[in-house]
């Protein structure tokens, strides 16, 4: 061979090694550049490309994304060599520190709750009292003339006229003394009419019994045998004329209620507790009660009563609390404001309310189980406080959840993909299109 075949073998030589090297360059270009970014020798070898999102997605070559971005290569020696599984999310830590992502681990506490309900001061029913004739008449003296006047048991109300109860009195003075009379006369012969008499008199008592004349009138009329034409009217009890129908001279009917007295000695608070805590209100639990009219004073009473039926229109159920009302402080129409606290003493799997992402239709804590990675779980809740919730299925005692950030750790992209995932192998796709990711607002945390 001369020198001239010589060279020209070596310059074809040159020239294929250089086409090779440029070939293999333009065939992966982003192999040294990214193992560059990756502060990973050149030589190492690549594992697979993943998702520079965070996506559960792999490649075995090189690719991009909707948006244009190169897939970032895993090396052999990378400290995180392994796949994203499909139910997990993964995000670079300054990504998460520009998030501003906080953690709080899930632990057992007891859970000590305020329910809170509006309600009204009301008169108690069984303390107030209708003065209503069980005779005809007509009222020919008020000695009670307004309403919400106070009355003291016993004190004078009205004074009516009946003819029926005029005749009465007759019948009962005329029995009473043909009794006497008959007693008087003694003998064997006027047993029979002794007895007829006497029977006379203990019907035209029952009578006046009946329409509510008092033993002491019955006493002083039988005393003096005269005829009263007036009756006077008292007052059963201590307390405030809440109505007034009476008026001089008006004819009233029997039955009717001419008066109504309230003993607001003792009042209720009846609260409108809403359906969702009704289940925490016993009967006998002791209550604190507000006033607006009096915010300096606390009054404190027991559940006395939860009544059956719920409003359909405020989805409410009424609760009746017993209150002492010394010096008549709580006016009937009031409002007021019912605190119950209401707990356990068992201890339960908690975690802050933040971290409850709830969507609607389920409730999702995302689980940070590794550095960048993030787990979303369905769970199931329990009882709530104002900060705190109980998590009955989705997350055990001492595991990390998300309690603050401003946004979705990701793209809502990429939950709903960690989501879908539930219940399914992780596995690495060997082809897949993403679509571009988006941005969305404050996360909608579980509403208290």
């Amino acid at each position: 061979m001369n020198s001239k075949t010589s060279l020209a073998v070596i310059a074809a030589l040159g020239i294929a090694a250089g086409a090779g090297y440029w070939g293999g360059q333009r065939s992966h270009p982003p192999v040294t550049a990214l193992a560059s970014s990756a502060n990973q020798a050149p030589t190492n070898k690549i594992l697979f490309y993943r998702n520079p999102m965070g996506l559960a997605d792999t490649s075995p070559v090189p690719k991009k994304d909707a948006m244009g971005m190169e897939y970032i290569a895993v090396f052999d020696g990378d400290k995180d060599e392994t796949p994203t599984p499909a139910n997990q999310i993964r995000i670079s830590t300054e990504k998460v520190q520009k998030l501003g992502v906080r953690t709080e681990l899930a632990s057992l506490r007891s859970l000590d709750r305020t329910v809170r309900a509006a309600g009204r001061i009301e008169p108690d029913e069984r303390r107030t009292y209708a003065i209503s004739p069980k005779f005809e008449g007509y009222i020919e003296r008020l000695h009670i003339n307004a309403t919400g006047q106070a009355v003291a048991k016993g004190q004078p109300l009205f004074e009516v006229y009946s003819p029926e109860l005029v005749s009465a009195q007759r019948e009962y003075n005329i029995a009473t003394q043909g009794v006497r009379s008959l007693k008087d006369a003694g003998g064997d012969t006027g047993s029979e009419a002794r007895a007829g008499m006497q029977q006379l008199a203990d019907s035209s008592l029952l009578r006046l019994k009946n329409w509510d004349v008092s033993t002491e009138q019955i006493s002083a009329l039988g005393k003096s045998g005269e005829t009263r034409h007036t009756l006077t009217f008292r007052s059963p009890v201590n307390g405030i004329v809440t109505e007034k129908k009476a008026l001089q001279g008006m004819r009233f009917m029997p039955g009717e209620a001419l008066y109504q007295i309230a003993d607001l000695s003792a009042v209720w608070v009846v609260a409108d507790v809403f359906e969702q805590d009704i289940g925490l209100v016993k009967v006998g639990a002791v209550a604190t009660v507000k006033i607006n009219a009096y915010p300096d004073k606390l009054f404190k009473g027991t559940i006395s009563y939860v009544y059956p039926m719920l409003k359909a229109e405020t989805r409410t159920i009424p609760v009746r609390v017993e209150l002492a009302n010394p010096g008549q402080l709580l006016k009937p129409g009031m409002f007021a404001e019912l605190e119950l606290s209401v707990g356990t003493n068992a201890k339960v799997v908690t975690v802050p309310i933040s971290a409850v992402i709830d969507s609607g239709t389920r409730r999702i804590v995302l689980v940070q189980v590794g550095d960048g990675r993030f787990e979303p779980r369905e769970v199931k809740l329990g009882a709530r406080t104002d900060s705190y919730v109980a998590v009955t299925q989705g997350v055990k005692e001492g595991e990390a959840v998300v309690v603050a950030a401003n946004f979705l750790i990701d793209a809502e992209s990429n939950l709903r993909a960690a989501v879908g995932g539930f219940g399914q192998p992780a596995s690495v796709p060997t082809d897949a299109t993403t679509a571009a990711p988006v941005v969305v607002a404050p996360a909608a945390q579980a509403s208290h």
